[in-house]
């Protein structure tokens, strides 16, 4: 098996860096709709609806996949003989913050669902500030990789 993940790594490598990249679009985009959804919408209305359908597609169509996806590819190039040295400080820091991204996307999931019920208590701030966290996450996950402190 990991004579095959190295055969094709730079496959894996290309799909987990796609899936990244589509997942990293959808966490920077949901929480932006969220701020929209809290700010302008009142529960009830008929942009209530569009939002709420625009969030559960984002969420169910795109970042889901993209996250199942990111994982999959990952743990593969986790599998691959010579890629990841445990020893080394970037690997735990990578794999913190994509515990902690992981985190972040169930925490959208549940908001989402707050709308949907009716039942959301944020602020258009408080999901501004949450909008940063991906950023921040993303900075030390590339840092981590390409610089591997």
């Amino acid at each position: 098996m990991t004579s095959i993940l190295a055969d094709y790594y730079l496959w894996v490598k290309a799909l987990h860096v796609m899936s990244v990249i589509t997942w990293m679009a959808g966490l920077f985009y949901l929480p932006r709709l969220f701020v929209y959804h809290a700010e302008q919408v009142q529960t009830g209305e008929k942009s209530d609806d569009l939002f709420q359908t625009m969030e559960m597609k984002l969420l169910r169509v795109i970042m889901n996949p993209a996250m199942i996806a990111t994982w999959i590819f990952g743990l593969m190039l986790v599998a691959t003989p010579g890629i990841v040295d445990w020893s080394m400080v970037w690997s735990w820091t990578k794999g913190a913050s994509v515990i902690v991204m992981t985190w972040f996307h169930m925490w959208l999931a549940g908001r989402r669902k707050d709308f949907a019920t009716g039942q959301n208590t944020l602020t258009g701030r408080r999901y501004r500030m949450m909008n940063e966290l991906p950023t921040l996450l993303m900075i030390v996950i590339v840092l981590s990789v390409i610089v591997k402190f």
